[in-house]
């Protein structure tokens, strides 16, 4: 079984760690996953840097512009990576946009992928569509879950159908705001939480935007089954370095 789905039948809440692979230094990468999972985080998202970041809040923009100035490609990250299971044991997802994996051949980034042992990917520009009409069948091959991501805006017929094609986790943007420019969650966030809550969905729900403390975190599963940090955890990396990931950590849960 997949690790992401093994993760998922646990009983505890999940907490997802995001961070810009190759940031804060190009070398950071397998030391920081590390240390996030000795310091007890269930699944990690490894974003995978790329020049034009449509979806992601000024925070994770600049760790990724940062991330390629010192020198990460898809190539060195899956070099960096290529030896991680020797070491941890938790779900790895890679996240990113799909042009720098069309460019590296969708196939040979799945087979690369499945290699190194990542259990997942998520690529926001991606369409679901398009995803189930070419390329399910590759993931698949692979053993590689693909996640998708819904907002408030999402429809319930594509909620629907992104929960059929779908065989791990549904990522739960909680606004449609970008990443990082949240603080907390209100009435209306609560009650999209609890609409798509009560929708039953056959895929558990990871809420991710907005969270940032204990407090978020909190709030967030208690509707979903996780919840993933991504800007706070980057800002910590930009202010602490890589020393002082298990207060980080420790803090949320």
């Amino acid at each position: 079984m997949n690790r992401i789905n093994q993760k998922l039948q646990e009983t505890k809440k999940i907490l997802s760690i995001y961070f810009s692979a190759g940031y804060p230094n190009g070398n950071d990468t397998v030391q920081i996953i590390q240390d996030l999972e000795k310091s007890g985080v269930d699944m990690i998202e490894i974003g995978l840097p790329f020049s034009d970041p449509l979806a992601d809040g000024p925070t994770i923009q600049a760790s990724s512009t940062q991330a390629l100035h010192n020198g990460m490609t898809t190539q060195v990250l899956f070099d960096q990576l290529k030896d991680i299971r020797k070491s941890v044991s938790i779900p790895l997802v890679i996240m990113g946009y799909f042009n720098p994996m069309l460019q590296y051949g969708v196939e040979n980034f799945c087979q690369k992928c499945a290699e190194i042992g990542i259990d997942g990917l998520i690529i926001p520009d991606l369409p679901v569509d398009v995803y189930a009409d070419e390329y399910k069948a590759t993931f698949e091959k692979y053993g590689l879950k693909n996640i998708f991501l819904i907002t408030p805006q999402t429809s319930d017929e594509r909620i629907h159908f992104i929960d059929s094609v779908s065989d791990g986790f549904i990522y739960m943007v909680s606004s449609a705001s970008v990443t990082g420019s949240q603080t907390g969650f209100g009435s209306i966030q609560e009650d999209y939480f609890k609409r798509i809550a009560d929708m039953n969905l056959k895929n558990p729900q990871v809420i991710g935007f907005g969270i940032n403390n204990k407090e978020t975190f909190n709030q967030a599963t208690q509707f979903a089954k996780g919840a993933i940090i991504g800007s706070a955890f980057i800002q910590h990396l930009t202010e602490n370095g890589t020393g002082k990931i298990e207060e980080f950590v420790k803090a949320i849960r």
